[in-house]
């Protein structure tokens, strides 16, 4: 992705300085872990947020073009650990850890409603 305006910590509101947000780096991380799961899954599944251990190292700022990449690193039963990196032109912006759980989605959602 091209790093806008919408992407920095004031748009965030995470800080004040107009570059790309931690909060963005970690949804972008977030969407590389959702595809490097792909169609794997069946219909019925999917895959929600459980765990985040992200080191944001360095500023990109606006008009950078930043990519995340994510390897699937353990299953353990449920849950699936992914390395992950995220890079701009100049190398590494942040690095860690995302974990996801594979659950029902209907079940899920009927959870989440209080059901």
């Amino acid at each position: 992705m091209v790093v806008t305006k919408d992407d920095t910590a004031p748009a965030f509101q995470s800080g004040s300085v107009p570059v790309l947000a931690t909060g963005r780096v970690v949804g972008l991380a977030e969407s590389a872990t959702v595809l490097a799961v792909g169609d794997r899954l069946g219909e019925a599944t999917t895959t929600v947020g459980y765990r985040v251990q992200l080191d944001h190292l360095v500023p990109s700022a606006v008009g950078s073009h930043v990519k995340a990449e994510a390897m699937l690193e353990a299953v353990q039963g449920r849950r699936l650990t992914f390395r992950v990196s995220v890079t701009d032109d100049r190398g590494l912006v942040a690095a860690g850890k995302i974990t996801r759980v594979v659950v029902e989605r209907a079940r899920f959602l009927e959870k989440a409603a209080g059901g």
